[in-house]
């Protein structure tokens, strides 16, 4: 079966950048820096990107070109007989899991665009804010249809595969994303008393830096940049030969970390301008900026914009991880795109609805003591992620043959490859131990 494949450089760093950006950046960055300190927390968060993260990224896309196979075929293709496929089912797995609850925010991410666009947010009214959230995600009918039409989205876009689907769209809504993005930082930052929340962003406390702080932000960088649920050795074995790794791997690092810092400064200004709590966490998005946008100038533009940016960088992320089942489908089982991915979309569709629903009618249903959409989430964040991404360094930092991955990240030796010692190093000793250091923490949480 023939292999479709990325146009070329900004065809997959506009795919890989958009699978990294997501709601973790417009959604949970904002509220974790403003839990752990702000400034402090960014910058050791950066360090470990920069050092930890990176690393692991051109690990995943070594896997992925040099197999040029889905996620559990290429762990058979590099220890055929062996156990070392599991990584790959793990991947698999994390995906499906993820896309089990994180489909159903896209589905609120639509609603909230949808109320946005017709002046439900017109009042700041912060308990009727959370009333109208917890009556929408309690719904037992409205967050199921607006879950449906954005999974049906996302499958019509990677039903017309890697050069005419995914790369396709991310062209068009990559750059869109990063523009409105901008937009809404410039409105932020010059509101009335922003000056303090950019303070809060740009000025460091490092009293306020503890072990948790630490762990938070290795835990961030490194579920930003998806790892370790197989999206990155699924877009690595659609990459060209003739593309740079290393520079593929560090412009996607740092578009993904320049995104996040742009949503830093659309938010926290804002917050701080309307003396509302840095540390809101997880309502920020969904009951906290539809108070401040009902309460600036054109506060609806800005609203649908923002909704807008939500919806773009769900999508995105989303046809991601659809694609990790998708290639494992396809390949496994030799089925056409179409039939795979619709079939697919029914069953995450399924498992979507039933984490919907334990926000209200199924409420009392529980999975090892967690609600059915918390338990995707746990299991996905605390165990898949950290498990696979541990496999996988300990995998090409001790088993893979040294020359392989040297020849892959210096493109068959086109490439002098000055920093390959560093990655090496960085892979066998620090990555290890880094990944399980969170690990441990995440389980004992």
């Amino acid at each position: 079966m023939s292999r479709d494949e990325f146009s070329g450089f900004f065809g997959v760093l506009v795919a890989t950048v958009g699978s990294a950006v997501g709601l973790g950046n417009l959604w949970r960055f904002p509220y974790l820096v403003g839990q752990n300190g702000g400034a402090a927390f960014i910058l050791i968060y950066l360090a470990f990107v920069l050092i930890i993260c990176l690393p692991i990224a051109i690990s995943e896309f070594i896997i992925g070109r040099k197999t040029r196979a889905n996620t559990v075929r290429a762990f058979q293709i590099l220890a055929p007989k062996t156990a070392w496929s599991g990584i790959g089912i793990v991947g698999v797995l994390a995906a499906f899991s993820i896309l089990a609850f994180y489909t159903v925010v896209g589905g609120w991410t639509l609603d909230y665009l949808v109320r946005s666009v017709i002046h439900i947010f017109a009042k700041p009214d912060i308990s009727a804010l959370e009333s109208q959230f917890t009556t929408m995600v309690t719904s037992p009918v409205r967050p199921i249809v607006w879950t449906v039409v954005f999974m049906v989205v996302c499958a019509l876009i990677v039903m017309c595969g890697i050069k005419k689907g995914i790369e396709k769209y991310s062209r068009i809504m990559m750059p869109f994303l990063f523009l409105m993005i901008v937009i809404l930082m410039v409105r932020s930052v010059t509101l009335p008393g922003a000056s303090e929340g950019i303070s809060f962003l740009i000025k460091p406390d490092f009293s306020k830096i503890n072990t948790s702080v630490v762990l938070a932000a290795l835990g961030q960088a490194f579920f930003s940049l998806s790892l370790g649920m197989g999206c990155l050795i699924t877009y690595g074995s659609y990459v060209p030969n003739k593309e740079n790794l290393t520079k593929l791997s560090f412009t996607t690092a740092l578009s993904d970390t320049l995104f996040a810092m742009l949503a830093g400064l659309a938010i926290m200004p804002a917050v701080f301008a309307f003396g509302i709590s840095p540390q809101e966490g997880p309502g920020l998005v969904f009951i906290v900026l539809p108070r401040i946008f009902a309460q600036i100038p054109m506060g609806n533009v800005f609203a649908v914009m923002f909704f807008v940016i939500l919806l773009i960088a769900a999508i995105t992320s989303v046809i991601s991880l659809l694609e990790v089942v998708t290639a494992y489908v396809t390949e496994k089982l030799k089925l056409k795109r179409t039939v795979a991915v619709a079939g697919i979309t029914v069953i995450v569709t399924v498992f979507a609805s039933l984490s919907s629903l334990s926000q209200g009618v199924l409420k009392n249903v529980t999975v090892f003591g967690k609600s059915i959409f918390d338990f995707f989430d746990y299991l996905s964040a605390n165990i898949l992620l950290p498990l696979g991404g541990l496999s996988i360094v300990i995998f090409v930092g001790w088993y893979m043959k040294k020359s392989l991955v040297y020849q892959e990240f210096t493109n068959q030796g086109t490439l002098k490859g000055t920093l390959f010692r560093t990655y090496y190093f960085i892979i066998r000793y620090i990555a290890p131990v880094a990944i399980a250091i969170v690990f441990i923490d995440l389980i004992l949480r």
